[in-house]
C-alpha cells in the first residue's frame, strides 16, 4: 500500500535526522569538531531532498486538512532549520568552541527535534490521501534524492524563500 511505503520513508527519515541532531549536541558537548563536520553533513545531506520534497509536494497536499498558517508555521519551521544548519556548519569550522558557542549549537540542534517530531505526525494524515497523490509525492522524494540538492544548496540555489538566521532571533 503507497501510504505505508511512505509512512515509512518519511519515518525513516525522522529517524535519521534525529539522531543526526542528538549526535550533534553529543559532539558539540564534547567539543569533537572532527565528528562535527561529518555529523553536520550528513544531516545537510538528508535534510536537503527531505524538506524540499516536503514543502513542494507534500504540503501543497495538506490543505485540505489544516488551514494555511499551519502550512505557514511547517515553511517557517524549514526556514529556521537551514539557518540553523547555516550556524551549526560556522560553529563546526571553528577551531576552539567556546562555552557560549557550545551552548547555544546545542540549543539550536535541540530546536531541531521539536519539528521533526511534529512532522512525523503527517505521515497518518498522507493516509487520507488519494493513492494518486501520494505517488506524487512519493515520486518528489525520488526526483529530489536523485537531483541529490543537500539542504543549503537547495535553500540558496532553488527554494527561492528567505531563511531565518539564528543570529538576528
Amino acid at each position: 500500500m503507497l501510504t505505508d511505503q511512505f509512512a515509512q520513508v518519511f519515518r525513516g527519515e525522522h529517524r535519521t535526522l534525529r539522531d543526526a541532531f542528538l549526535d550533534i549536541m553529543s559532539a558539540f558537548q564534547r567539543r569533537d569538531t572532527t565528528a562535527l563536520a561529518h555529523l553536520i553533513h550528513r544531516a545537510i545531506v538528508c535534510a536537503g531532498p527531505h524538506c524540499r520534497y516536503e514543502e513542494e509536494a507534500l504540503y501543497p497536499a495538506l490543505p485540505q486538512f489544516f488551514e494555511p498558517d499551519y502550512i505557514e508555521i511547517l515553511l517557517i519551521d524549514h526556514d529556521w532549520m537551514i539557518g540553523v544548519m547555516k550556524q551549526l556548519h560556522v560553529f563546526s569550522k571553528q577551531a576552539q568552541l567556546t562555552d557560549d558557542d557550545v551552548h547555544l549549537a546545542v540549543r539550536l540542534a535541540r530546536s531541531m527535534l521539536l519539528h521533526i517530531s511534529d512532522c512525523e505526525g503527517l505521515s497518518i494524515m498522507v493516509e487520507q490521501l488519494s493513492p494518486p497523490v501520494v505517488q506524487s509525492i512519493l515520486d518528489a522524494r525520488a526526483w529530489s534524492l536523485n537531483e541529490g540538492l543537500d539542504l543549503l544548496q537547495w535553500a540558496e540555489h532553488v527554494r527561492g524563500r528567505p531563511y531565518l538566521s539564528p543570529q538576528a532571533v
